[in-house]
């Protein structure tokens, strides 16, 4: 059954969200269509965690202190902790992020795209050079009005 994997979802300002959450820290987070039946959260650190998700949109400093536990390649996790860097309400572009980690726009696009936690991991903070760029893979459609709703939350409007 959908949502089974997940230990809670819920509805959001973009839409349903699921989380996966492992000894209190987040591990999973993710954007999912309404054939996910909502899901509970059971337990104290997924509710804390949920809570702090949902504050996002209305203070977009309430995720930067949420722990996660994140499973990627080294490079990846370099890409999502210099991602966790870019202050909200702030965009860096893809080309930009490259030359601070000495790489290249598509491999911080290809580490953006494996986030395991967006929101809280900010890869919608990350931008191409005219418009919103791609988000989670998408280089349209629903997701990438997620992004366009996530930097708007922020106070940032980019048009694409």
């Amino acid at each position: 059954m959908p949502g089974q994997d997940f230990d809670a979802v819920f509805v959001s300002p973009v839409g349903r969200l699921g989380i996966r959450v492992e000894d209190g820290a987040l591990c999973r987070l993710e954007f999912l269509s309404g054939h996910y039946r909502l899901r509970t959260a059971r337990c104290a650190d997924t509710r804390r965690l949920q809570r702090s998700i949902l504050a996002f949109f209305a203070d977009p400093r309430a995720v930067s202190g949420i722990e996660c536990r994140l499973s990627g390649t080294a490079f990846q996790c370099r890409v999502w902790r210099a991602l966790r860097r870019i202050p909200a309400g702030k965009t860096m572009t893809y080309g930009g992020m490259a030359e601070r980690l000495g790489t290249s726009a598509r491999a911080v696009g290809n580490a953006c795209r494996h986030n395991p936690v967006p929101i809280v991991v900010p890869c919608h903070r990350v931008v191409a050079r005219h418009g919103p760029g791609g988000f989670a893979g998408d280089r349209q459609g629903r997701l990438v009005q997620i992004k366009q709703q996530l930097l708007y939350a922020e106070g940032v409007e980019i048009r694409g």
